[in-house]
C-alpha cells in the first residue's frame, strides 16, 4: 500500500516482544499505529503497559479493542477456574495458556485497520524459538495468513499488498532483549507475566516469567521485573 509515509499497524500486548516490535518499526521509518485487545485476559495490567508503551514510542494512534473471545473459554489466560501452569515450558506440548485462535483474530483486526489506514505492514511479535509452543506463532501460520490477507481485501485486489512482519520470529529471547535495548526500549514499562497483579507485578513462576528472566540473564542484563512473590527459578 504505497504512500509518501510508510505506515504500520503494530500489535501491542504490553509485553517485552511487542515493545521490541514497536522499536523495530520505528527504527525502520514506519509511522506506527498501535493495536491492543481487551479479550478477557487474566492480567489486565498488560493493557496498562500497552498504553504506557504507546505513549513512550509516540505512536500515531492507539486503539484498544474489546473482544468477547474470553467468553469462549478454553485457556488458563481467560478462564479463572483453570490454573496457570508453573512448571516451565514442556517440549512438544501446547500448554493450557494457549488461547484458541487468538492470533488469527488479532491479525484479522489488524488487517482491517491496516486497510483503512492504507498501511504497508502489520508487525506482530511472534517467536518460534524461546516460546511456549503456541501453533499460531509458527512461520507456517504467518505465511498462510499473509497469503489469505492478500486475497481478502479491496486494497490487495487493487494491487496494494500488505506484509505481515515478524522480526522476532527466529530470535532467542536474549537476542530480542539486546535488540530492544540497542533501540532504546525501556523494559521496565512492560508486563509479561500471565497472571500479573493489578500493579503489574509478576508471579515469577509462569512460562512467560521464566522465559523473560532467562532472556535477561542470557543477555547479561538486569531484569527490571517487579515480583509480588519470590520467583521460583532464582
Amino acid at each position: 500500500m504505497s504512500s509518501s509515509i510508510k505506515k504500520a499497524v503494530v500489535l501491542v500486548s504490553g509485553g517485552l516482544d511487542s515493545a521490541t516490535c514497536l522499536a523495530i518499526a520505528r527504527s525502520e521509518g514506519y509511522q506506527s499505529f498501535a493495536l491492543s485487545f481487551n479479550y478477557g485476559q487474566r492480567s489486565s495490567s498488560e493493557l496498562t503497559a500497552a498504553v504506557r508503551l504507546a505513549e513512550f514510542f509516540g505512536v500515531a494512534a492507539h486503539q484498544v479493542i474489546p473482544l468477547g473471545i474470553g467468553q469462549l473459554g478454553g485457556s488458563a489466560l481467560t478462564d479463572h477456574t483453570v490454573d496457570v501452569p508453573i512448571n516451565g515450558v514442556v517440549a512438544d506440548h501446547i500448554p493450557v495458556t494457549y488461547v484458541p485462535a487468538r492470533n488469527t483474530v488479532f491479525l484479522s483486526y489488524a488487517l482491517a485497520w491496516a486497510e483503512v489506514l492504507s498501511a504497508d505492514a502489520i508487525f506482530i511479535g511472534v517467536n518460534a524459538v524461546d516460546y511456549s509452543g503456541y501453533p499460531d506463532c509458527r512461520p507456517e501460520f504467518i505465511e498462510a495468513f499473509e497469503k489469505m490477507a492478500n486475497l481478502a481485501t479491496k486494497a490487495s485486489a487493487e494491487g496494494n499488498l500488505i506484509r505481515i512482519r515478524t522480526p522476532l520470529i527466529n530470535m532467542t529471547k536474549a537476542q530480542i532483549i539486546s535488540e530492544g535495548v540497542a533501540l532504546g526500549v525501556d523494559y521496565a514499562l512492560t508486563v509479561s507475566c500471565y497472571q500479573a497483579n493489578t500493579a503489574g507485578q509478576a508471579c515469577g513462576a509462569c512460562d512467560s516469567c521464566r522465559l523473560r528472566h532467562k532472556g535477561f540473564k542470557d543477555a547479561g542484563l538486569e531484569d527490571p521485573t517487579v515480583y509480588f512473590s519470590p520467583p521460583l527459578y532464582v
